[in-house]
């Protein structure tokens, strides 16, 4: 995928390299580049040659391409024979009606030459500069012309009159197929989506080959389009057990969900609980409404899944707790000591869904060595964090604790206030730990401005103590604010006051 901010800075430094030192290399960084670098090398010269005392104006091809006189750029694109195509696009966009039209003719001869390498080039670009005032005429013969609706090459011969009927200019289905195909498995991802899209409103690719490509796609836009095509296909012609495999076998939820939801038509719907225990809530979500239309309970067999050892895993945990209740909590108790960590995060987690909490049972908890534990003990004892011990949480948070230890007994300090928490920021400021260190840092800072009451005592000389050591942190006037919100006095040059 392109970099796009690389990309950009690209751009703008072959300006600098074209217009004072080595053109050729200059136009070999853009065309290593990807389509942001175009557009701005095209700002980028507009700006150099208007601004004063900037670089003199290029004879070159690329330069007056860009140059800020719309008549340079239209005899630009009258005299040269082979200009960069990339270029042509972007002036296809021109705000110049007169360098629009000129260009759009141009391109139509390049696009000419060898339409199926000339697209699969342009097309990122093309569909970037679709959301101009001007980009949209070629972002339609663009997908005219790879959907087969009319000639994209007659069209912009006549800019502004498609033409309707079969040309011989017109792409062919192979040649269609073949922008299609590599937009679809290239690195830019608004090509990709753009290319799905296309491909699955066409109507010639094969169920098992949409269920194929949506398995294996990354992009949740994309992967969308695909399922949601070979869903439409299995609807129409019925269902089809290898596509509904690919889809089980997606990389995305999504995917998976649709996999799930296609059983029932092909006559598969036992295999739903499967996927109980599935890595994804919105496929455990399918997999229960399933089941029950299967005629199971998927709270019973979601519970076996539990009480068995041997099939007890971190998601199936987390599935029960879904459709569990507050009397299931002891049989989530019980797995607060199960051997694997991840199991053990999960049941805290579950327990917490289910409001089902136990303070003290949770609070041993803080020090387990697994941080998936820590983190979800911290985040189960947080709404109850007052009624834990300043001291014991204090203690968590020494340097000789592990880090997750120390990051969890912080939050719950956090969570409490007061002056035990702001003792431990202070503290943690010269912290061997570079997040913790910034997560103190930004609970300070965030005492001022107060958007509610202050989590500090007032009257409290320890707390002007501590606020008067951070002053790396806060400004000399926000600390004397907070002191005067607290009613703290401030003793400056032997004076007192607030």
């Amino acid at each position: 995928m392109w970099d796009l901010g690389r990309d950009t800075d690209r751009g703008r430094a072959a300006v600098a390299v074209l217009l004072r030192r080595d053109p050729a290399v200059a136009v070999g960084m853009l065309f290593r580049s990807g389509p942001e670098a175009w557009i701005a090398f095209d700002e980028e010269v507009r700006h150099d040659c208007s601004r004063p005392g900037g670089a003199p104006r290029s004879k070159r091809i690329e330069a007056r391409l860009c140059d800020p006189d719309g008549r340079v750029r239209e005899s630009a694109l009258s005299a040269w024979r082979r200009p960069p195509p990339q270029l042509v696009v972007i002036r296809c966009a021109d705000w110049v009606p007169a360098v629009r039209s000129r260009a759009r003719r141009v391109l139509g001869r390049i696009v000419a030459e060898n339409p199926v390498a000339a697209l699969i080039t342009l097309a990122p670009l093309i569909l970037r500069l679709g959301r101009r005032e001007h980009g949209a005429w070629a972002l339609e013969q663009l997908e005219a012309a790879v959907s087969g609706r009319y000639s994209l090459l007659a069209a912009w011969w006549r800019p502004g009159r498609p033409s309707t009927t079969w040309s011989p200019n017109s792409l062919t289905g192979e040649q269609r197929d073949a922008v299609l195909n590599h937009l679809s498995l290239g690195a830019d991802l608004p090509a990709r989506r753009f290319a799905a899209r296309l491909t699955a409103a066409g109507g010639r690719t094969g169920v098992r080959e949409l269920a194929a490509r949506a398995r294996e796609e990354r992009d949740q836009v994309t992967s969308r389009i695909w399922a949601d095509a070979a869903l439409a296909a299995m609807a129409a012609g019925g269902p089809d057990d290898a596509a509904i495999d690919d889809l089980l076998a997606g990389r995305l939820p999504m995917v998976r969900a649709g996999g799930v939801t296609a059983l029932r038509a092909a006559g598969r719907a036992a295999e739903a609980v499967e996927h109980l225990a599935d890595r994804s809530g919105t496929v455990r979500a399918c997999a229960r409404w399933l089941v029950r239309q299967g005629g199971d309970d998927p709270y019973a067999v979601s519970r076996a899944l539990v009480e068995d050892p041997a099939r007890v895993t971190p998601y199936a945990v987390t599935g029960f707790a879904e459709c569990a209740g507050p009397a299931d909590a002891p049989l989530l108790h019980a797995l607060l000591e199960h051997p694997a960590g991840a199991v053990r995060a999960a049941a805290v987690g579950g327990l917490r869904l289910l409001e089902a909490a136990d303070h003290e049972l949770l609070r041993p908890l803080l020090d387990d060595p697994m941080p998936a534990v820590a983190r979800e003990v911290s985040l189960g004892l947080r709404p109850g964090a007052g009624r834990l011990p300043a001291a014991w949480l204090l203690a968590r948070t020494a340097p000789e604790r592990p880090v997750h230890t120390r990051r969890a007994a912080y939050r719950l300090l956090y969570a409490q206030g007061g002056v035990a928490w702001l003792r431990a920021a202070v503290e943690l400021q010269a912290d061997g730990d570079p997040g913790l260190r910034r997560l103190a840092a930004q609970h300070i800072q965030g005492l001022w401005p107060a958007k509610g009451p202050m989590c500090l005592p007032a009257r409290d000389p320890e707390v002007g103590a501590l606020l008067d050591r951070c002053t790396g942190l806060a400004t000399d006037h926000a600390r004397r604010w907070m002191r005067s919100q607290l009613g703290i006095p401030r003793v400056e040059c032997g004076m007192s006051g607030y």
